[in-house]
């Protein structure tokens, strides 16, 4: 029954929705109704600026930190530990308090990674901050950062429920960026530092 709560506890605590709530008491727009019309840090960065991005951004990360360490402390079965990020992951994904409709989830997965352990999420921020150093553009750090999260897992944590977790978490992301990938491909996707043409990177948390 226990279990049971944790993971319950996780999605709702991952379905309150940080942009939606920081733009509303900063006195922004909804942004499901500006910009890419997507509730993450990157759109509120575009319509309340970096403050506002800033905060969401950390309330993104906490929802899939604070369960996930929490239930890591308590010293859960690696299986209950696997569910309680997932619940979280997907809260913010598809929050039962806005219609299903959240965020892409790069924030919460990296706080969920961090609950994992510090090496865990230390080490994929490294990469998504080397690849956007590199590259400049979110989206494609974000994507690199998770393809490899499996392997960071495995290195450091390698129970076979994890790593298995990370890859359902990584696929799921790569499916919610999909409209970047095609820009990617295409050369459309916009640059971190360049929010001035007509493509604006678009790879929301």
């Amino acid at each position: 029954m226990t279990d049971i709560l944790f993971i319950l506890g996780a999605y709702l605590l991952g379905s309150v929705s940080s942009a939606i709530i920081v733009c509303k008491l900063m006195g922004l727009p909804d942004p499901r109704t500006q910009g890419s019309h997507n509730p993450g840090a990157t759109n509120v960065l575009r319509i309340g600026g970096k403050k506002a991005a800033a905060i969401t951004l950390l309330g993104d990360s906490l929802k899939g930190l604070i369960p996930v360490l929490i239930a890591n402390l308590m010293g859960v079965e690696p299986i209950v530990l696997a569910g309680v990020a997932m619940a979280a992951f997907l809260g913010h994904l598809y929050p039962i308090f806005f219609g299903f409709k959240g965020g892409k989830g790069v924030a919460t997965a990296l706080g969920v990674q961090f609950g994992l352990g510090w090496q865990i999420g230390g080490t994929i921020a490294l990469i998504w901050l080397f690849m956007a150093k590199v590259v400049n553009i979110s989206s494609l750090s974000a994507l690199v950062s998770m393809a490899l999260a499996p392997l960071v897992v495995w290195y450091f944590w390698p129970a076979p429920e994890l790593v298995g977790m990370q890859i359902i978490l990584s696929l799921i992301l790569f499916w919610r960026h999909r409209s970047n990938i095609r820009n990617l491909l295409t050369g459309a996707e916009g640059k971190i530092k360049d929010e001035s043409g007509p493509e604006k990177e678009k790879a929301e948390d």
